[in-house]
């Protein structure tokens, strides 16, 4: 097979990602083949509802290894729905026996509510497939190719934020983020850091800031990392400031994923680096209240395709 195919699980099923899948569809198309990995009648379903036409051939697990697939049919593996509970682990863990017998090396997940579908050891989907592949040098990447932010800590309680960074920690996540890009996009990024005090000061006497990210910044800039940091996190989004950096580093989730998301809304992708694979998703959530409503914008997937597309 020339072109690997894109291995999608679509996620939940009341949620908008058939929605904005068969929109994006409508919109262009894609050189690599689309395998889903869901249940056939409810994907059938919404094909009805949203009046989507287009070739489609349901595919046994066990052929695939011999089988030419083409862009111009999307192929289904089916997933029996009757236990809601294991239904996203059941796809997820046939996503991840393809990946594994090299079948692809391109992976995108749809919207998943993390309290209903996910053990709760994990803090997110992007910790539940590291798991899986036994990664644990791993980062989250919220990618625009003007900006993109990446959180040192993801789906962690705030109060648990200051406990968790580490010198160790900052360094793992800079080495990730230069390594994708220099691999992925052929340059080394200018990473902007910003500090996790307001204005990178603490009346405490263990200032973190001073500690902890600036000691970690010195060492990496002694790699040859285009590095600067650490910064106040309450001016560095601001217009004059942001161009400087490719990727902007935060100290914990929303700290950077609430600016980007108000600068780019759905423009936007989720990509998880250090995985042996490419793993994409569309940069939110399930948004259930939307469901079969056909408001939702498929930007973000037409993003994550194309992103995997290009490989």
């Amino acid at each position: 097979m020339s072109i690997k195919p894109i291995i999608i699980v679509p996620g939940e099923s009341k949620s908008v990602f058939f929605e904005i899948f068969f929109k994006t569809l409508k919109s262009k198309s894609f050189r690599s083949p689309l395998l889903l990995i869901c249940n056939f009648k409810e994907f059938k379903n919404q094909m009805k509802i949203f009046k989507f036409k287009k070739n489609y051939e349901i595919l046994d697990f066990k052929i695939l290894k011999n089988k030419e697939l083409n862009n111009k049919t999307i192929y289904i593996i089916d997933v029996n729905p009757d236990n809601p509970r294991m239904y996203i682990h059941n796809c997820f863990e046939t996503a991840f026996k393809l990946i594994k017998s090299k079948f692809s090396n391109k992976f995108l997940n749809g919207p998943i509510n993390k309290k209903k579908s996910l053990n709760k050891k994990y803090l997110g989907v992007t910790e539940y497939i590291a798991a899986k592949f036994n990664k644990k040098k791993i980062g989250m990447l919220i990618y625009n190719k003007d900006l993109s932010v990446s959180p040192i800590t993801t789906h962690l309680p705030l109060k648990l934020v200051a406990k968790k960074i580490s010198q160790k920690l900052i360094k793992e996540k800079v080495v990730t983020i230069n390594s994708f890009y220099k691999k992925n996009f052929g340059f080394k990024p200018n990473i902007g850091v910003t500090g996790l005090n307001p204005h990178c000061e603490s009346i405490l006497k263990i200032n973190e800031d001073d500690r902890i990210i600036k000691p970690a910044i010195n060492n990496l800039k002694k790699k040859k990392i285009n590095i600067v940091g650490p910064l106040a996190a309450d001016t560095i989004f601001l217009k004059q400031n942001r161009v400087k950096y490719d990727v902007i580093l935060g100290m914990y989730h929303d700290q950077v994923l609430t600016p980007v998301k108000t600068l780019f809304e759905y423009n936007a992708t989720n990509i998880t680096m250090g995985l042996p694979f490419l793993r994409v998703s569309p940069d939110h959530g399930p948004n259930e209240k939307m469901f079969k409503k056909n408001k939702s914008n498929p930007q973000s997937l037409i993003n994550s395709l194309n992103f995997l597309d290009r490989k």
